[in-house]
């Protein structure tokens, strides 16, 4: 039974759902550099809702809203993916927008990937779930979101030069996918880790 499944079949009882993702990390100290680069920018773009530092996870499947009868199945898969996947470096790269300047919706810090590992962690995790959620249908780009804009906003006009702006950072490496539980209140969302799974490691969840 998948997790649409689930929520039509009335003879199943249906407790709340959990709101979850899996991600990759990244270190503290360089979330706060990013912090600093992205600061000049803050108060030019009139709307939008600058995220905070504790959400900036590079999402490699969002997984949404989860039936806890499912979350057995969701950490096995995401442990299998993570042993089956070894260790790999990236960097912040520089900044861009979704889905273009003209129509920005979102603002984003890029990773490097040039190996497309973490387009492979996005296919496999597709392939593991795909039973129960929905795949990826759009070109996987690893970023972390800083800023959502809304109503969309010609970025060029507010922020010229934002685009392409270099926020790079020292290279580190990716060790672990994380599922995370996201709690959302009128104060903004926070995130709980559900489950560590190590990269490369398939004897061990930490």
């Amino acid at each position: 039974m998948t997790n649409r499944d689930v929520a039509r079949d009335r003879s199943v009882p249906e407790p709340k759902p959990l709101r979850l993702f899996v991600a990759v990390d990244v270190p503290e100290p360089l979330k706060v550099a990013l912090a600093a680069a992205v600061a000049p920018f803050r108060d030019r773009i009139p709307g939008a809702r600058w995220t905070n530092l504790d959400g900036w996870h590079v999402t490699v499947k969002f997984l949404g809203a989860t039936w806890p009868r499912l979350v057995a199945n969701v950490d096995a898969a995401v442990a299998s993916v993570a042993a089956s996947s070894a260790p790999f470096e990236t960097a912040i790269t520089e900044l861009g927008v979704f889905p273009s300047p003209r129509r920005a919706r979102v603002v984003w810090a890029g990773l490097s990937d040039a190996e497309g590992r973490f387009a492979h962690l996005v296919r496999t995790l597709d392939e593991r779930l795909a039973d129960d959620f929905e795949p990826e249908d759009r070109p996987f780009s690893p970023h972390l979101t800083v800023a959502r804009l809304t109503p969309t906003r010609d970025i060029n006009e507010f922020a010229p030069g934002l685009v392409g702006t270099s926020v790079a950072s020292e290279p580190f490496l990716a060790t672990h996918l994380v599922l995370y539980r996201s709690h959302l209140s009128p104060r903004g969302a926070t995130y709980e880790p559900v489950l560590r799974a190590p990269l490369g490691d398939p004897g061990i969840l930490d």
